[in-house]
């Protein structure tokens, strides 16, 4: 398969918006990748946004924020105070917090939730990133949980063995408040990360996938 390469000015940094509803959505659906990207080009920009944080979800946030990006990339971290699982009910508010996050900020990539995601929150910070960003290049994460509505991705990244587990460390870490949910265990984050290997051939066997659902290509010589 072919690989695809993103187009760019090389000469400024690359530019990410990463856009989560919850603390540790951005951290499940898409750290690896992020991980990989940063080892790969150190010199990114990144304003990372979580719609849901307050008490001790906005430390988790900012604390795992932080340790993912290392002491070399500062991103800048924006929390928003909606109220989990009631999102649609604040659809006004959201939609205005959105435009302010065009202000000063011009994204190579944003990195979203999966349009198709069954959980309201999710969808809806979805549906306005596409609402808010019309000509941008827009990965969609995909996020495993007990509504079972993981699709089938058409963009994968394949990762490091040594990336899967730091980021795993990572959710082990920094989210002690989703310690006692079933879910929340390493298992199921390998797992999808696994599968996702097989499907892109991964030569970790490990791989990140995500729904892109518009992107031009044009074959030069």
């Amino acid at each position: 398969m072919l690989k695809l390469i993103l187009d760019r000015d090389r000469k400024k940094p690359l530019r990410l918006l990463c856009i989560g509803a919850h603390s540790d959505d951005l951290e499940i659906g898409c750290a690896g990748t992020l991980l990989s990207w940063i080892d790969s080009d150190p010199e990114v920009e990144i304003r990372w946004v979580v719609l849901s944080a307050g008490g001790k979800r906005a430390a988790e946030a900012r604390s795992s924020a932080k340790s993912l990006f290392g002491k070399h990339v500062k991103p800048e971290i924006v929390l928003g105070g909606f109220r989990d699982g009631f999102m649609p009910s604040q659809y006004a508010e959201l939609k205005t917090f959105f435009e302010t996050l065009k202000i000063g900020f011009e994204p190579d990539i944003v990195l979203t939730h999966y349009l198709g995601d069954r959980h309201q929150d999710h969808r809806l910070a979805a549906e306005l990133t596409w609402n808010t960003w019309r000509n941008h290049l827009i990965f969609e994460y995909e996020i495993p949980k007990y509504e079972g509505d993981l699709a089938q991705p058409n963009a994968y990244v394949p990762i490091a063995k040594k990336m899967a587990e730091r980021k795993i460390g990572l959710l082990g870490r920094h989210f002690s408040t989703q310690r006692n949910k079933d879910w929340f265990v390493p298992e199921n984050f390998y797992s999808i990360m696994r599968l996702r290997g097989i499907e892109c051939r991964s030569p970790s066997g490990m791989a990140e996938a995500f729904h892109v659902r518009k992107w031009l290509l044009q074959v030069s010589r």
